[in-house]
């Protein structure tokens, strides 16, 4: 099996970047405005980004992408932006141990929403495991 092709791989990667996200963020919002350390972390990201397309051949003229993508992209930008601010704020303000998991409540989200907005399903096992997330996060995070 190829691992590179695997979204189980991805995921976990994501997970692991993730859990030093907040560890990292703990550290880096101590001495500084919690919306500045956001506002350092886009600019890192979009340079990463923009770095890693121009080497890979993939940046794409704006008007080549549809106007739908462009709304959903904006949206998701918009929300990723709040979800930041949030985050760094509690990160201030309380225990990483603490704030990450109750920003992981966003995987609950994530099934709720997906199964109203996009008629995903999950079976009974499923949401057991999505209860249990939600348990999991709120006993963490007390």
């Amino acid at each position: 099996m190829n691992l590179a092709a695997s979204w189980l791989f991805w995921a976990f990667l994501s997970a692991c970047f993730a859990a030093l996200t907040a560890i990292f963020a703990k550290l880096g919002v101590e001495d500084i405005n919690s919306d500045l350390a956001t506002l350092i972390r886009t600019f890192v990201i979009l340079l990463t980004l923009a770095l890693i397309l121009a080497a890979m051949g993939e940046l794409k003229r704006p008007e080549a992408i549809t106007a739908r993508t462009w709304v959903f992209l904006v949206l998701s930008g918009l929300a990723t932006g709040a979800s930041w601010l949030c985050y760094f704020r509690a990160l201030k303000i309380g225990q990483a141990a603490q704030v990450a998991p109750i920003d992981k409540l966003s995987v609950v989200l994530v099934a709720i929403f997906g199964a109203i907005f996009l008629g995903e399903k999950l079976t009974l096992t499923g949401w057991a495991g999505v209860g249990l997330i939600a348990l999991g996060a709120v006993l963490v995070a007390l």
